[in-house]
């Protein structure tokens, strides 16, 4: 589970002078390494100030050959939750779930169950886009305002595994400018989602985090 905080202004629900990134590579040991493994939870402001975007990446340090045969598990929920209240309760969710080459979203929509369990809302707004395959362009949906994509990308996030070790094992003081990027050349595999505002509250503080969710 990925958490952030976020400020979105009140009447134009813009938000306020910043955007949220969590990440955490090579998990707990219960999905390390496997296909419900989120490695980068991104939620910012769209180009389009009314909206916002949420993005999910998993399986993370997939090499280039691996990208190429790289697919999202059939059996593996992922759910955008957003809180509007402050509880630390999902009030509104976005469920992503992959078939037969394809990504099937549910919601912007108030939750049937919360917390741990979920059921797919499949009486909510349902949108599908193809799920792009590694080297070919980018394919994006459009429906009821909102945009989705779900494939292969690059590794956005930066971090200096081998400088950080040195910090820690005492032998180093401080970062490098820029530094060594341990996820150059690797790719993740992404579901990214934007969305009006007005679909997801009226304004002022919303709690957002991701989560993935393995059928039982």
């Amino acid at each position: 589970m990925k958490n952030n905080k976020l400020i979105l202004g009140i009447a134009a629900l813009t938000l306020v002078g910043f955007f949220m990134i969590s990440a955490d590579h090579i998990d707990a040991p219960a999905v390390q390494g496997g296909s419900s493994d989120i490695t980068d939870f991104y939620a910012f402001q769209g180009e389009d100030t009314n909206n916002m975007v949420f993005v999910a990446n998993v399986q993370g340090l997939l090499s280039p050959s691996a990208t190429a045969t790289a697919t999202f598990d059939e059996n593996v929920l992922i759910e955008f939750n957003i809180d509007t209240t402050g509880d630390n309760v999902e009030d509104f969710v976005i469920q992503a779930i992959p078939r037969d080459g394809k990504m099937y979203f549910f919601g912007p929509t108030a939750p049937t169950a919360t917390g741990l369990n979920s059921a797919i809302e499949t009486m909510a707004t349902q949108s599908v886009v193809d799920i792009t395959t590694y080297g070919t362009s980018a394919n994006v949906a459009t429906n009821a305002g909102m945009r989705f994509f779900a494939g292969p990308r690059d590794d956005p996030f930066f971090m200096d595994f081998a400088q950080y070790s040195a910090i820690i094992g005492g032998t180093a003081t401080s970062f490098n400018n820029p530094g060594s990027d341990t996820f150059a050349g690797s790719n993740v595999m992404s579901v990214v989602v934007e969305v009006p505002k007005s679909m997801i509250g009226t304004s002022g503080t919303i709690n957002t985090w991701v989560e993935s969710k393995r059928k039982q």
